[in-house]
């Protein structure tokens, strides 16, 4: 999917159409790429200038352009471009001399670190922008790119910040394409950081994450490895023109009698960085109850680091013996965590099976301050051992100096889930609840690609999923990476929908799954629903799991900031939820969600209405295009007034 490139700084306002894509700046004089942020080539006291165009909006030749100044006082549009060598569009792409940015937009450059570590050459910009961002990510040919340069040594909270989906004009992309996500660390770290009477960092929630949090209760696919389940209802939180359609992907359940054995290797980090509460201690605490639930095949291995990487306790199925290892975690020294992993792929290659589950779990803060490679070489050899089938997982344990981005990509490209623990309780639900999922993989590179009828519809918008973007066209490449699912996972997303005026009854899309079956040696499947405008109805008449779903999505659309939600209130999304969990029984997890709520509503302090009047206003149209207001106003769903609903 080819999105155009909506953008808000504070806010900054982008629109790419054409030959170069440009979309949004998360701080005063930065550049961003891909949702990358770069230090920015201007002194830090000068303005940043750009201009950009992306694909043909509507049919025909490609019209709009954007150029201003991405200061912080101002709406203007933030300088993130590159040049394509093919495209219409006004105005004019920086040269490479000019523009000192990489040529490709599937690699990002590093990004600049925080301002108490700043290298040499950076100016220091704000590890997750304030704002929200809505932005064009480019065809990137895998929804997890291997990172350049030191992404290792931060030393406060670090999150990356993906951008926001905008609405997409079906004539001219109809197409909606991206990677399976079942990961769920933004959801707990947000739980985490109002425990601590603060709300998240904008850049740090997910909506996907906060939506596959819960259970839905999908029913389980018959004869098949996953069931499609869709839903559609007029939006809630939406104007009266916006519908909304919910996508749940139901994996098969294995019962733990039936999952393959595991042989699981820990890797641990027992840095000093780890010495500090709710870091190596629950960590100490938390992988007891994952033994305690492992079968008689299974075999756990543990690799601990520091300075440097040792094994703490080969390979053995003796429960007792990884019991005591465990309980002499203790910190020291420094982290290397290139070290742990390469210690902990030898250790795993030793007991390296095809008939069993082959994984590495990593327990760590994310922080890295020794070892000599980089990201990008690590990054690249846990790809090529997932390829060989040993799996990284990654569990995050700790805030203040967490690097949520790291944990992130390490599970990414080891073909793994991302998970962080806050507290026991969670512990209790990866490690046991959820073991089976945790522990066996059924469908590696699954991917969603929803075809949306023109005639029907005439723009949508995918909530959630901005780094999981993957081309139309590599949709059926089966040697992209995409995302894998565990026994009895549950993939949902949720997209805006904008109909014609007066449609017709007919199919509204068409939702396409794709997958290799890990069971019959990555043999590849396709399976599809459609999705027909029958299946509209008042969203009062909905399933208490649809509502549940609009209230997550809403919350985490608030949070971060979206301008699609600058009118929401949690109060609101509250009502929503308690509404939903009357119809869901008894699940501690959906009361938590209430109270989360409800905290949330305390700590925010939600900023000054926008009307699109200002917007227009405070962006910066060189060429005096007609259309420049028209697009902001199909964007945003209004005229010149504060909007409304959304």
């Amino acid at each position: 999917m080819r999105k155009m490139g909506l953008v808000v700084l504070g806010l900054a306002l982008s629109v790419g159409l054409g030959g170069c894509v440009r979309s949004l700046g998360s701080g005063p004089n930065s550049l961003t790429s891909n949702s990358v942020v770069y230090p920015s080539p201007f002194p830090a006291d000068s303005n940043s200038y750009g201009s950009g165009y992306g694909s043909p909006y509507g049919t025909g030749t490609g019209y709009g352009a954007g150029s201003g100044y991405n200061s912080p006082t101002n709406y203007g549009l933030s300088p993130d471009y590159h040049c394509y060598p093919s495209g219409y569009g006004y105005g004019t792409c920086p040269t490479q001399a000019n523009n000192p940015l990489p040529q490709s937009t599937s690699t990002p450059v590093p990004l600049a670190t925080s301002v108490s570590t700043p290298q040499p050459t950076a100016i220091p910009l704000p590890l997750a922008s304030p704002s929200a961002v809505l932005v064009m990510p480019t065809a990137a040919p895998s929804p997890t790119p291997l990172p350049q340069g030191e992404i290792y040594a931060y030393r406060e909270n670090f999150f990356k910040n993906y951008g926001i989906n905008p609405f997409v004009e079906t004539a001219t992309d109809r197409l909606s394409t991206f990677a399976a996500d079942v990961d769920t660390a933004s959801y707990t770290l947000m739980r985490q950081a109002l425990a601590q009477n603060k709300l998240p960092e904008s850049a740090s929630v997910r909506t996907e994450e906060f939506l596959n949090y819960f259970n839905y209760r999908y029913p389980q696919p018959m004869g098949d490895k996953f069931a499609i389940h869709t839903e559609m209802a007029p939006s809630y939180f939406g104007d009266a023109q916006t519908k909304l359609l919910r996508i749940g992907i139901q994996g098969q359940d294995i019962m733990p009698r039936n999952r393959k054995a595991a042989h699981l290797t820990l890797v641990i980090d027992v840095s000093g960085s780890m010495n500090q509460p709710r870091r190596l201690d629950l960590v100490r605490q938390s992988l007891p109850l994952l033994v305690n639930q492992l079968g008689p095949n299974d075999k756990v291995g543990i690799v601990v680091y520091g300075n440097e990487a040792r094994t703490l306790l080969p390979h053995t199925e003796q429960k007792q013996a990884i019991l005591n290892a465990i309980a002499t975690l203790r910190p020291e020294g420094g982290t290397n965590a290139e070290a742990g992993l390469l210690k902990g792929f030898e250790e795993a290659a030793k007991v390296l099976r095809n008939d069993v589950s082959n994984r590495i779990l990593l327990c760590s803060d994310g922080v890295a301050n020794v070892g000599a490679t980089g990201p990008d070489a690590i990054l690249a050899r846990i790809k090529r051992e997932a390829e060989k089938g040993i799996a990284l997982s990654t569990v995050g344990f700790g805030l203040g100096d967490y690097n949520d981005t790291l944990m992130e990509q390490l599970a990414n490209q080891g073909d793994g889930t991302y998970a962080y623990v806050d507290t026991l309780a969670e512990a209790q639900r990866i490690f046991v609840q959820n073991l089976t999922g945790t522990l066996q993989t059924i469908a590696k590179d699954v991917k969603i690609q929803v075809d949306f009828n023109p005639n029907v519809v005439v723009q949508y918008r995918l909530l959630g999923y901005e780094n999981r973007d993957i081309k139309d066209t590599d949709f059926r490449n089966d040697t992209v990476d995409a995302g894998e699912i565990g026994s009895n996972h549950s993939v949902t997303a949720l997209y805006e929908l904008r109909f014609h005026s007066g449609s017709p009854q007919a199919q509204v899309a068409q939702v396409v799954l794709r997958y290799k079956d890990v069971e019959r040696q990555d043999r590849i499947h396709e399976m599809a629903k459609p999705v027909m405008s029958e299946e509209l109805r008042a969203f009062e008449n909905t399933s208490a799991s649809f509502k549940l779903a609009t209230a997550a999505a809403e919350y985490a659309e608030i949070l971060r900031k979206s301008i699609f939600a600058q009118d929401g209130q949690f109060k609101d999304v509250s009502a929503l939820a308690q509404s939903a969990i009357q119809g869901l029984g008894t699940d501690p997890k959906l009361n938590e969600f209430v109270g989360l709520l409800q905290k949330a509503e305390q700590l925010h302090n939600p900023p000054a209405k926008l009307s699109i009047a200002s917007l227009v206003s405070g962006s910066q149209n060189p060429r005096n295009l007609n259309q420049w207001t028209d697009f902001l106003a199909q964007q945003l769903g209004g005229g010149g007034q504060p909007l409304s609903g959304r």
